[in-house]
């Protein structure tokens, strides 16, 4: 891929989240701890602040299509209040992905738990159901990608869902409606 085409790619990116969070602030942000930034020099993780399509902060990776071209992905996380944590997470998981492939359906362990006090200690990549097929599709010229949404969950939801399935536990998930913002909840299974 040429320098140019990588550059239209990332703009392509940028502006897809930029439409779908119009009205949100945005600030763009780098992780320089780790090896990641030497695998993945242009990932970008953008902060949008609480607006119209959500009162939520929602952090967005841009550049992780670049870590593996099927599938290309990118990540969004969404969170309770703005901390640089979550653009320490999202750097992680792009360089996890550099070496597992993540699709929808994985899970992977974050090494420790989401935010002070939070029983979730590890994703599970889902569609961004909170925002709809809108977001989950880029198109490119000749290809697309998928934004898929690092949801984190407790170990017994990841056992649960190892166990039973993913649809299984999105169906726990949709029936007592998860706080899926709140780092303290409870696991619901």
């Amino acid at each position: 891929m040429t320098p140019s085409s990588t550059a239209d790619k990332s703009t392509i990116v940028r502006q897809h989240f930029q439409r779908f969070f119009n009205g949100h602030a945005s600030e763009d942000h780098v992780w320089t701890l780790g090896r990641a930034i030497e695998e993945l020099p242009r990932l970008r993780i953008v902060e949008f602040a609480p607006g119209p399509q959500s009162v939520l902060w929602v952090y967005a990776t841009v550049g992780t299509w670049e870590a593996c071209k099927d599938p290309m992905l990118e990540f969004i996380l969404i969170a309770p209040a703005q901390d640089l944590r979550h653009v320490e997470l999202l750097t992680m998981s792009a360089w996890y992905h550099i070496r597992h492939r993540l699709r929808e359906g994985h899970t992977f362990p974050m090494g420790e738990p989401w935010l002070p006090g939070s029983t979730s200690d590890g994703f599970l990549v889902s569609k961004p159901y909170p925002f709809g097929p809108e977001l989950e599709i880029c198109k490119f010229p000749k290809s697309h990608l998928h934004v898929l949404w690092l949801l984190p969950i407790t170990p017994a939801e990841r056992e649960f869902k190892i166990r039973e399935g993913q649809e299984a536990l999105e169906q726990v998930f949709d029936d007592c409606g998860l706080e899926y913002w709140n780092p303290t909840r409870d696991s619901v299974v």
